[in-house]
């Protein structure tokens, strides 16, 4: 800041050097070189980088030209914007690599064709022909479960057991299944899949013991 004094001293300096033989008879305007320095530095623009997007002035990262008195007292106390020095360029690029939300892919789900549900019919089939499935429960009187098995049990039993994905719509079961033994459970499956020898209907084999 210019003291009162020293700036009494640029005047008395410019009104000498107009004076001079030079300018003695000129009627042009003189300035002192100081006023011209401190004039530049009031209106040079600074580069930032900014930490966060900012309506009609830039996206977050980008480098951007404000005035230093828009940086002091508003960008840099609330952390919106850094100095464009190669420390704080690292580390805000660094940031966004962390932070920024990567591009999601677009999936594009292909529909199943006739031929490639049949396939799968088939796969299941051929799985559940020969295979039983085998349950443990308590008893609660004699042959009595204690907890009876239902569809949603054997449906994720099938899976877990045989590696087979089967709809509830696929399992015919009634009622659950309340007592010890072995019970086939019919199943529903395509027509065109060719019965099993000796069956006339598929069937789920379900064997439950006593624990």
């Amino acid at each position: 800041m210019i003291n009162l004094q020293y700036g009494k001293s640029i005047l008395r300096q410019t009104k000498i050097l107009k004076d001079t033989v030079l300018f003695k008879n000129c009627d042009c305007e003189l300035h002192h070189p100081l006023f011209y320095a401190g004039q530049g530095v009031r209106y040079r623009k600074l580069e930032v980088i900014l930490t966060t997007t900012i309506d009609k002035l830039g996206k977050a990262g980008e480098i951007v030209k404000v005035a230093p008195g828009h940086f002091r007292n508003h960008l840099m106390p609330k952390l919106l914007a850094v100095p464009n020095i190669d420390k704080f360029a690292y580390l805000i690029s660094e940031q966004r690599k962390i932070y920024q939300p990567k591009e999601v892919e677009e999936v594009k789900v292909v529909p199943k064709t006739v031929e490639d549900t049949m396939k799968e019919y088939r796969t299941a089939a051929r799985r559940l022909e020969n295979a039983r499935l085998v349950l443990r429960r308590f008893i609660k009187i004699d042959t009595e479960l204690r907890s009876p098995v239902d569809k949603d049990e054997l449906i994720s039993e099938v899976a877990r057991q045989l590696g087979v994905h089967i709809e509830p719509e696929n399992l015919q079961l009634t009622s659950p299944l309340s007592t010890l033994g072995e019970f086939e459970v019919p199943l529903q499956l395509p027509k065109s899949l060719p019965l099993p020898e000796g069956k006339v209907q598929w069937t789920l084999d379900v064997k439950i013991r006593k624990k």
